[in-house]
């Protein structure tokens, strides 16, 4: 029988909270009934397993991120847009470590088929791209791209991994002023590319 007030979002919520603590990799089951008073057992009417759970949370992070994007990118073209969409990414993943990691992870198609937060973050990213003029393929080297460059920065980070003395919010700003003429003086494909 399931717990009263348990819920399969209130869960997901916890859940998030918790994994934003101690970081997604070390979210257990158990850990979460712990912070319920409850066993283990009593979350499986919600949930079907740890890994479902993660699905559950990464959906979550998705939705208030793509949220948190949004309300930046609005009313904002060309480099204002990349720029306050990438510090809001960036904001979003150092405020909620846990959450973030859940998104990166890889997904069959079927477990995020009706993210609603995913298909607007892409949506949201094509945008940004298509204010510098690209069109695919173009804008899914470029989506990559960005990507790459955030969740690397990002990781460095939250890791600790940027020694040096210079701020590293300086270096934040400088790269993606780099990524504003990237992206302006993006490459024509080789004539003739069937690519």
């Amino acid at each position: 029988m399931a717990r009263a007030g348990l819920t399969a979002a209130r869960l997901t919520e916890a859940a998030a909270q918790l994994a934003d603590e101690v970081g997604l990799d070390r979210l257990t089951v158990s850990a979460l009934a712990r912070q319920f008073g409850v066993k283990d057992a009593s979350l499986y009417s919600h949930i079907k397993n740890l890994r479902d759970l993660r699905v559950r949370i990464a959906l979550l992070a998705a939705e208030e991120m793509s949220e948190k994007i949004a309300l930046a990118v609005a009313g904002r073209a060309g480099k204002d847009a990349l720029i306050a969409f990438a510090d809001a990414y960036r904001e979003f993943a150092l405020a909620h470590p846990g959450r973030y990691a859940a998104t990166q992870l890889q997904f069959d198609p079927e477990e995020v088929a009706d993210s609603v937060g995913g298909r607007r973050g892409v949506e949201l990213t094509l945008g940004v791209l298509r204010a510098y003029g690209l069109a695919e393929p173009d804008l899914t080297d470029a989506g990559r791209l960005l990507r790459a460059a955030f969740h690397g920065y990002i990781q460095l980070e939250l890791n600790q991994g940027f020694a040096h003395s210079r701020p590293v919010q300086q270096s934040w700003s400088r790269s993606l002023d780099a990524l504003h003429v990237a992206l302006s003086n993006w490459p024509a494909r080789p004539t003739g590319s069937t690519e």
